[in-house]
């Protein structure tokens, strides 16, 4: 698996021309170990200045093996929870070297949800982040990043009839390289969602989550890994009126958002979605596009 990697790290430096998706939008200080707080919103005219951004990178995990080979379903264990295929391996490594090479200030923090092609996929992000040499980053499995528990998210011929998806977090933090669990987070979510939500409480759970996590760690750019629906939410949520189309394995969406310090205390201005429609995998599209915004996509 190691000399896979490198042979697939070697073929993507000799030809990625991937433009920056991450980068620092106001030259600042570095402030750090200073206590938080969360209100308000920047406005133009403001007489405060933002010493920093915050990004965080929403993302599906990779090619599921079952949607290619269906025959696994009938011999698994856990039909709900299925592994990457191979290709989606290849796919999650290539997307964690494009997001390194367009992070202006480093992803410091990766956040995945329980599913094991959402572990999957995080192993092979963490391991690509980290090929070129030392890349201080921190893993967290988090149940508020899972799927949608209802019958339209997990097949009902193989969802657990009691709707207990049965998860490990020891487990899962095994597969994780050891050196980048963080043992001593506080999870936002201690347990799965109830079995049975609806689309719309999904919908609550992945907005509220994504500024959840990003208020935690405010000086810190996070990495999410979690569901297509998830990444629906992060564009749907921080993007007016946007549709989305399409959201293809490891498909990412970037937001970014003004950091504030005044009096040794932290406050934010509002996420916006700066991924263009269909250059990350994501596609989208806003039924009545404003004039003069480049950001907005019409079909």
């Amino acid at each position: 698996m190691l000399s896979l990697r490198l042979f697939r790290l070697c073929s993507l430096h000799a030809t990625s021309n991937q433009a920056p998706i991450l980068q620092q939008c106001y030259k600042g200080y570095k402030v750090t170990g200073l206590r938080s707080s969360f209100t308000g919103s920047w406005k133009m005219g403001s007489d405060q200045s933002p010493v920093s951004c915050q990004n965080v990178v929403v993302m599906r995990h990779g090619e599921r093996l079952d949607n290619l080979e269906p025959s696994w379903v009938g011999r698994a264990a856990r039909p709900w929870d299925p592994p990457l295929a191979e290709v989606g391996r290849k796919r999650a490594f290539e997307t964690g070297w494009k997001v390194r090479k367009g992070v202006g200030s480093p992803i410091r923090r990766v956040f995945v949800s329980p599913f094991l092609r959402c572990v999957q996929t995080a192993v092979e992000l963490v391991a690509s982040l980290s090929a070129l040499g030392p890349y201080k980053v921190k893993v967290s499995v988090e149940y508020g990043l899972c799927e949608m528990m209802n019958n339209r998210a997990i097949r009902p011929n193989v969802a657990p009839k009691d709707g207990k998806m049965g998860f490990d977090i020891a487990e899962c933090e095994a597969m994780l390289p050891p050196e980048t669990v963080d043992t001593n987070v506080e999870r936002v979510y201690k347990e799965l969602p109830q079995w049975g939500e609806s689309v719309l409480q999904a919908g609550v759970r992945y907005q509220q989550l994504i500024k959840d996590l990003a208020d935690k760690y405010p000086t810190e750019n996070l990495l999410l890994v979690t569901h297509g629906e998830g990444v629906k939410v992060a564009v749907s949520s921080f993007r007016k009126d946007a549709v989305v189309n399409e959201v293809d394995y490891c498909g990412y969406v970037e937001l970014r958002r003004p950091i504030f310090k005044k009096d040794d205390t932290f406050t934010t201005g509002e996420f916006d979605l700066l991924t263009p429609s269909g250059q990350t995998g994501v596609s989208y599209f806003l039924p009545h596009p404003l004039r003069n915004d480049t950001n907005q996509t019409s079909p």
